[in-house]
């Protein structure tokens, strides 16, 4: 299936209107206080085990739709969705609502020039996306140093340190990986520390 960024404003707001009646196993428990449900159509942007590229897309997504959820109304066009099993987690998303009175809403036109763009490219925020690139390279490098950081004598801030080394001398270690950010090895770790002077705990 064509995917609604590939199609002009007209087609996709066609398409979309009332996907949620397609989906396989899926009852939408919201539509029951709809007088409109098939004018609405439901988008999902990340779930529990997405990487960081979908978390990243679906922060701005967040923040190009939250106009319109906070509207000073008590009939929005846009309702955020938290969908979830026992089984299989959750998955955030969106209910937009297509038309209202037959005209094609603002919401759902914003929420189209978005899928767009990542049909254009997959990236909506290049500085948003870089930035948990770096948070999640971080917090591997001291997870990839649980058993190093205790034979040496670190300073605070090392990870930011080692981070940086890696990047002027060795950016393999801390290229991006399945979409989770860098994960340095062992060995490559050491050369870092010796390089930046850390000292060896005694004993």
């Amino acid at each position: 299936m064509t995917a609604l960024g590939e199609l002009d404003l007209q087609e996709a707001a066609q398409q979309a209107k009332g996907n949620w009646r397609r989906f396989d196993s899926f009852c939408w428990h919201r539509a029951c206080d709809l007088d409109d449900a098939d004018d609405w159509c439901i988008v999902y942007t990340h779930h529990r085990d997405s990487g960081l590229l979908d978390q990243s897309n679906g922060a701005a997504i967040a923040e190009a739709l939250e106009t319109f959820i906070s509207a000073d109304t008590d009939n929005p066009d846009v309702i955020a969705e938290h969908h979830h099993h026992w089984a299989v987690g959750w998955i955030d998303g969106y209910a937009i609502r297509v038309y209202r009175d037959d005209h094609i809403t603002e919401a759902f036109q914003c929420w189209h020039e978005l899928a767009e763009k990542k049909a254009d490219y997959p990236v909506l925020d290049e500085e948003e996306y870089s930035r948990r690139e770096y948070e999640a390279t971080l917090e591997n490098i001291t997870d990839a140093a649980w058993r190093l950081k205790h034979e040496y004598d670190l300073p605070d801030g090392w990870e930011g340190e080692v981070f940086s080394w890696f990047w002027d001398h060795s950016q393999r270690a801390v290229e991006n990986t399945d979409d989770q950010g860098g994960y340095p090895e062992q060995h490559e770790l050491e050369e870092a520390f010796q390089a930046l002077g850390y000292l060896r705990v005694d004993g």
